[in-house]
């Protein structure tokens, strides 16, 4: 692993940083990534044709974003969001890594994320964003209102991390958004034979895109803004 840590557990302790357990335990921390990083993260961030997350493959990214998704994935990382959540030994869950450079007006619906996710953390990588709520994370209480915030939304910037334990109902989504939204992903999952399946599923879906990206965005086009899906 390399010697350089841009994602410190110790900025967790940020005063600014929020920590809740009802109606599920989640936390949004801001400012934890460093300044001086952020050109380096821009410049090595890939650079996917088609919207969506797709699996992590080291050769995709430049050496900061690898040691970015290193510190990620930390067991160390791991432990310091677990005691913040309530998850004993979050650190034994093998990791999946989906990294999003850009979106369609489909994504973002209401769900929880699956039974196979223990939990789910995203960085975001975005220099600027337009002032507007849509594409902004928002924890909510109802899987069928995208207005039943828990928390107030958080807007995809650099440096802003949020991370949540999958629960019943842990209803998270945003507004529909269309365009560049870097964001990298990490979920601790039941298994690594769940890795496996998420990580081949992820591979076909980023294959099929290049494919028909455009009917993927055009179907999106019109979805509802409290739209919802069940994992």
């Amino acid at each position: 692993m390399s010697a350089v840590i841009l994602l410190d557990p110790a900025r967790l302790d940020r005063p600014d940083t929020t920590v809740q357990h009802e109606p599920f335990p989640f936390m949004v921390a801001h400012g934890q990534l460093p300044e001086e990083a952020r050109s380096d993260l821009e410049r090595d961030f890939p650079r996917y044709a088609s919207a969506g997350f797709f699996p992590y493959d080291p050769s995709d990214c430049g050496p900061t974003v690898n040691t970015l998704i290193e510190d990620m994935t930390a067991p160390a990382f791991a432990s310091a969001i677990g005691q913040r959540l309530g998850i004993d030994n979050l650190a034994q869950y093998p990791t999946l890594v989906t990294l999003c450079r850009l979106l369609n007006k489909r994504h973002g619906t209401i769900h929880t994320d699956s039974k196979s996710k223990i939990a789910t953390a995203l960085i975001y990588l975005n220099t600027q964003w337009p002032d507007s709520s849509d594409g902004c994370l928002r924890f909510l209480h109802r899987i069928d209102d995208i207005d039943s915030i828990v928390a107030p939304e958080l807007t995809p910037l650099y440096g802003e991390f949020a991370v949540f334990k999958r629960c019943e109902n842990s209803f998270h989504g945003h507004l529909p958004y269309e365009g560049e939204r870097r964001v990298i992903q990490v979920a601790w999952l039941t298994s690594e034979k769940e890795k496996l399946r998420k990580t081949k599923r992820g591979k076909f879906s980023r294959a099929f895109k290049k494919l028909v990206g455009k009917l993927d965005t055009r179907l999106g086009a019109g979805r509802d803004r409290s739209a919802s899906h069940r994992d």
